[in-house]
């Protein structure tokens, strides 16, 4: 199950929840004032490659069409 991040709209609180991926979007109230009131945020993340790229690249190999697969060894 992902973590989604949410925001309190009443008292502005910001907490993380495990929750099946069907539920994302139900209600979830405020671990800080059990308003319902609360909405799911944008999150980010972190990727490492050890120095590779991470990002599709234009003219990969044909397996991938990104050029950062094993097959072209990028």
């Amino acid at each position: 199950m992902p973590v989604y991040e949410y925001a309190c709209k009443e008292c502005g609180h910001k907490f993380d929840s495990l929750r099946m991926m069907k539920d994302a979007d139900a209600p979830i109230p405020c671990k800080n004032c059990q308003s319902l009131e609360t909405h799911r945020k944008l999150s980010t993340f972190f990727s490492s490659s050890e120095g590779r790229s991470v990002t599709p690249q234009s003219g990969g190999c044909s397996g991938c069409g990104g050029g950062s697969c094993a097959n072209c060894r990028n």
